[in-house]
């Protein structure tokens, strides 16, 4: 268990260590200490086996938040395109198959989508946020960035499909931004921004 500090903790409840420090970095403007699941040595592994977003974001919340008496955040995001009937969805981080990476799932994106017109490549991200306390649903909070599907894979920034998604009104890939550019617009950013927003409405949530 990590020291005890001043200022109000924060659990990141991700294995994915590209999007906890995403959600770290858009958490840097208040003033909490974060930890992520590195601080746990007994953290489990937890299974996303739910059908929607909240369901994942909330069995992450649920399990991690056993782990301290902390407020903890577990999101569950994915991106939803048009013509694949909002697939990959829920599926993301696996799209491409048991073992896949970032490059295989934007690959095969790109593969089921070639050739198809712009109006069919409308996408858009999806995050949802659980927080937690020992076990206790707090709040639910949900983000969308709306875009469309690039031809090819552009930029080398970000994770995930951040190189074939164009959020709408830019040119760019998320993958061709900054954190910062990409923080002003992405459905992670609007999601953590209700959240921060919800916190400081109830600050007595962040008090252990």
């Amino acid at each position: 268990m990590a020291r005890a500090s001043s200022r109000p903790v924060i659990v990141i409840g991700s294995a994915n260590k590209d999007k906890a420090a995403e959600l770290e970095r858009l958490l840097a403007d208040l003033k909490v200490r974060v930890l992520t699941l590195d601080a746990f040595s007994k953290a489990p592994k937890v299974a996303e086996t739910g059908r929607t977003f909240e369901a994942n974001a909330c069995k992450k919340a649920r399990a991690y938040s056993k782990l301290s008496d902390h407020l903890t955040l577990a999101d569950d995001s994915g991106l939803c395109v048009r013509a694949l009937n909002n697939r990959p969805g829920v599926y993301s981080a696996r799209f491409a198959g048991p073992g896949c990476d970032y490059l295989d799932n934007n690959k095969k994106l790109l593969r089921l989508l070639k050739g198809k017109p712009a109006a069919a490549r409308a996408a858009f991200f999806c995050s949802t946020v659980a927080l937690y306390r020992r076990g206790r649903k707090i709040k639910v909070i949900k983000g969308i960035c709306r875009g469309r599907i690039a031809e090819a894979m552009l930029g080398t920034n970000g994770f995930g499909f951040d190189p074939t998604f164009i959020p709408a009104g830019s040119r760019k890939t998320f993958a061709q931004m900054t954190p910062a550019q990409k923080n002003a617009v992405s459905h992670r950013a609007r999601a953590l921004t209700a959240v921060k927003k919800y916190l400081k409405k109830n600050p007595k949530l962040l008090v252990s």
